[in-house]
Order: structure tokens, then C-alpha cells, then sequence
């Protein structure tokens, strides 16, 4: 399921000026997928930035995958700043998310002296606000959203978001909650199991082994319903949400649940939960929870409980240690009041900042 064409330039020619402000010698031009080493050196771009945001890094080469690979590319445009020797020493990367939201990652070398990184964090914003009115201006918009995120510890990234006029506008807990063996019991069966007049089951599987059309859609539906009066909610199209989700390096359809009411003769669509899988070379995998959304309708029945009880039981039965998610810090849900007392916590923190450009 490809969504539209991709309505980025994708020539870096075409979007950022003559002179850009590089210094004599340098480039900046579009990175390759296909090159193993420039695919390794990206990773080595993005763990260092973790590691100095947050003290740790957990990304691979899978992960900058999902942003310069061909396949990534229906919905994504790269740009990478050489150094005189050809060393990659940013990158910048856009992708068209939803109507009016552009997701941009931001990453420069973190051993590059102040002068150097600015020029390289400049012409990255200048090429981001570019594709923004690009993309804008492709699907009909007076005004493009630029959505990019930062640990809430990182004061470089913070600096230079602020003086390219972005706001801080969110903070996500990131939160982590450790799995016993024991838990595999806290449901009577992940794949199917039922309480209260609410069943919670995996999504139907077809002799193919692809899941059944009408579950993925009925899921979108309470993902996109759950999620109307939520902080930047942005509506998606079906193609555009199937076609993300599976780009996840953790994507997995047995990891995708959907918990319905059962009242009556009518079964209806309550809740859904999409899950995914963290590995960790050398150790335990954990499981994490992309998406967890309960319809309004269906508000104090217990559907967010059982199927966060459902992934729990299910990380358990594969031997993992951990469930991973991430709740809004300003949720006018509570939500974090439901994970605190199911045993998660916060492991770090991270921020949303916004600018809007104007297409015109």
C-alpha cells in the first residue's frame, strides 16, 4: 500500500540557494540508501546524537533505513553536508506525515567546533523550510507545519530549534515498565480473550498470512477517532497509516490488537493497540506500545487496562523484559495515571517543537 507520489523536491539543487553558506570546499547533496557506508556513518550521525542527548544510543542502521531507503523515500526527501573530504557531517531528514504536518529530523556532528556546526544546522533549516512549502503547496496548504523533536536535556538542539523560530510546544514521558515470566499469566490468551463484555484479539490472519483488510481498517477508524481531540492530531489516510506502520523496523502484524463490545448482536470497534518489538543485540528484546487508543463511546470499560494487560502477557509469554511507551506530559486524559499504577515509569524525556511556514 504506496500512498501518493511525493510531493518533495528532491533535487537539493532546487530548494537551496546558490550559496548555501558552506565553507569553501564543503557540499551539501542527497545520500545514497543504497551505500553501505554512507548508511553506516548516518548511524554513527544519529547514535551520537542520542548518546548526547540522553546518555545512551538505541538506533541502527534499520532505523535510518526507514529514511533513505528507496522505500522510504514515497514519502521522505535526505539531505547530507560533506565536509572538504567527502565525510558526511549532517543530515537532514523530511517526511510528509498526515495533511499539514512535516516531520523533520535534525542531526550535525557533535565533533564539530561551534562556528562549523552553525553553518550545517543553518543550511539544514534553510532546506527544511524549503520542502515544507514544497510539500504545502502540494496538497493545496497556506500554511505547512514543521514538527521536530529533541531531548529535553539537549541545550545545542534547543538553541539553534529556538533561533530558526521554532516554539517548544510538548513534553513526552518516555516511559519503560520490566516484564516477569510470571506475567505471561495475566491474561487468559493474548490472541483472544474476553471480559466484561469487551473481547480483546489479535488481528484476523488470512491464508497468506497478511491480516484481514477490514480489522487494519476498523483499527485505523478507533486510532483515528481516539485521537481527534488529542494535542496535533492530524488526519491520516488508511494508505498513509498502513504504509508508516509497516516501515517500523519493529512492525509485526501479531503485535496489532483490537478490543470490541460484544453488548447485543452488534459487535463494535472499542479500542486498538498496535505494538511493536525493540530488540537489543546481546540482550532481551522488549515490546513497545506505538499506539494505544479507546473510543469515547467506550470510555470506563476497561479497554485501555486489558489490552495494556494484553501486551504485557504477551511480551511475557516471548521471554521479553520490558514494555516501552510514550504519553503526552500535558494529556488532558490522565493517561499517565493509568500506566503509573500498572508499574511504568519514566526512563527519559523528550520535547515537540513546532514552526509553521506560510506555502505562499
Amino acid at each position: 500500500m504506496i500512498p501518493e507520489d511525493n510531493r518533495f523536491e528532491s533535487d537539493p539543487d532546487d530548494v537551496l540557494p546558490e550559496d548555501p553558506g558552506l565553507p569553501e570546499g564543503w557540499t551539501a547533496d542527497a545520500p545514497d540508501g543504497t551505500d553501505a557506508a554512507t548508511v553506516a556513518r548516518l548511524t554513527e550521525l544519529l547514535r551520537d546524537h542520542e548518546r548526547a542527548g540522553r546518555g545512551w544510543a538505541g538506533s541502527g542502521e534499520e532505523e535510518v533505513l526507514v529514511e533513505i531507503s528507496e522505500h522510504g523515500q514515497a514519502m521522505r526527501e535526505n539531505l547530507v553536508v560533506r565536509d572538504p573530504d567527502g565525510l558526511i557531517r549532517a543530515w537532514g531528514s523530511v517526511h510528509d506525515r498526515a495533511e499539514g504536518r512535516m516531520l523533520f529530523v535534525h542531526v550535525v556532528d557533535r565533533d564539530l567546533d561551534e562556528h562549523l556546526a552553525d553553518r550545517c544546522s543553518d543550511v539544514l533549516f534553510e532546506w527544511a523550510e524549503a520542502q515544507a512549502r514544497s510539500v504545502g503547496a502540494a496538497r493545496g496548504l497556506t500554511v505547512q507545519q514543521i514538527d521536530t523533536g529533541a531531548f529535553a536535556d539537549d541545550e545545542r538542539q534547543h538553541a539553534w530549534l529556538a533561533d530558526a523560530g521554532f516554539d517548544r510546544v510538548r513534553t513526552w514521558w518516555q516511559m519503560s515498565r520490566s516484564v516477569e515470566a510470571a506475567e505471561a499469566e495475566l491474561v487468559p490468551d493474548p490472541a483472544r480473550w474476553e471480559r466484561r463484555g469487551v473481547v480483546f484479539r489479535l488481528v484476523e490472519r488470512q491464508g497468506d498470512g497478511m491480516p484481514d483488510v477490514a480489522d487494519l481498517r476498523a483499527i485505523h477508524d478507533v486510532l483515528e477517532g481516539a485521537f481527534t481531540d488529542h494535542f496535533n492530531s492530524a488526519e491520516e489516510t488508511f494508505h498513509e497509516f498502513i504504509h508508516r506502520l509497516r516501515e517500523d523496523p519493529g512492525h509485526r502484524w501479531d503485535h496489532w490488537w483490537l478490543a470490541e463490545i460484544t453488548d447485543g448482536d452488534e459487535v463494535e470497534p472499542a479500542g486498538a493497540l498496535i505494538g511493536t518489538v525493540s530488540e537489543s543485540p546481546g540482550g532481551a528484546d522488549g515490546s513497545y506500545v506505538s499506539y494505544l487508543g479507546v473510543l469515547e463511546s467506550a470510555r470506563g470499560r476497561g479497554v485501555a487496562t486489558g489490552l495494556l494487560r494484553t501486551i504485557i502477557a504477551d511480551a511475557a509469554s516471548r521471554n521479553r523484559d520490558r514494555v516501552g511507551l510514550e504519553v503526552d506530559a500535558d494529556s488532558p486524559t490522565g493517561a499517565d495515571g493509568l500506566y503509573t499504577s500498572m508499574g511504568w515509569g519514566t526512563k527519559y524525556v523528550t520535547e515537540s517543537w513546532h514552526r509553521d511556514v506560510p506555502v505562499g
